[in-house]
């Protein structure tokens, strides 16, 4: 029987304290993995992921930082690093959509906020982390972007370019590190069925909308991204490296062209 199989691993998941980031946290524990749980705000509801993953029998801590400070960043990795012996795998799934305004119309902090975090956030974490990971002659970067990194979204323009950026330095990171047994690779969710998007879900119309824009008609769950992470940061995608999955139901097949363009 194949199993994913992380026992032995240490992993900080960033913005693990709900949504994605949380199914991903739980997933990679259950897998075998001792869990670092990032969060920037919402430590009631980090605790919770950690008592999830101990309550399962899995090891886990949450660490506060904001990802947008390189100082902040090196303190977590350093706290994280101390209480699991290590992290062998970085997933930089942190990140915000920003204020919805065309340019001209938008206000560039705004749009300097969600590149801090989107982008700068994970370069921030990767750099990090990525000394320790070269001595010890392994491990295993992701990077969740978005299936924005492919497809425009008007009034998100700060988003789209966050993610296609981390998009090209998911690749450019791996070929840095590829002769060094470290892998990097990133992850495009699609429309993903979580708190942050409830009111799409729980509107018919905008729900119906937004199926018809998915082959497989349906929204996603945490748990389908999570357990893809989780593949890929197992030896089972041990040649898999500088380049991105789709996990989006066929969002990127364009369904609207099903019948004829």
């Amino acid at each position: 029987m194949i199993t994913v199989d992380l026992s032995g691993r240490r992993a900080l998941v960033t913005g693990a304290s709900g949504g994605l980031g949380r199914a991903m946290a739980v997933t990679l524990a259950q897998a075998g993995a001792q869990i670092a749980v990032h969060y920037r705000k919402g430590q009631a509801e980090a605790e919770t992921v950690v008592k999830t993953i101990t309550g399962q029998g899995g090891k886990a801590q949450a660490f506060a930082a904001d990802l947008s400070d390189p100082a902040a960043v090196n303190t977590l990795m350093q706290q994280a690093s101390a209480a699991l012996g290590g992290i062998d795998i970085l997933v930089n799934n942190a990140g915000l959509d920003g204020q919805r305004a065309p340019v001209g119309e938008d206000d560039p902090a705004h749009w300097q906020k969600v590149l801090a975090v989107d982008l700068l956030g994970p370069y921030y974490c990767a750099r990090t982390v990525l000394p320790h990971m070269i001595k010890a002659g392994r491990g295993v970067i992701i990077n969740i972007t978005s299936v924005h990194e492919f497809i425009p979204w008007e009034g998100y323009s700060a988003y789209t370019s966050a993610k296609a950026g981390l998009s090209m330095f998911t690749k450019t990171l791996a070929q840095e590190t590829a002769d060094k047994a470290i892998r990097v690779v990133a992850v495009a969710p699609g429309a993903i069925q979580t708190p942050i998007n409830e009111d799409v879900w729980n509107d018919p119309n905008s729900l119906k909308d937004l199926d018809d824009k998915i082959s497989m008609g349906r929204l996603g769950t945490p748990t389908e991204i999570a357990s893809v992470v989780a593949f890929l940061a197992s030896d089972l995608a041990s040649y898999i490296t500088g380049t991105t999955i789709a996990v989006d139901g066929g969002m990127l097949i364009y369904p609207e062209f099903r019948h004829g363009g």
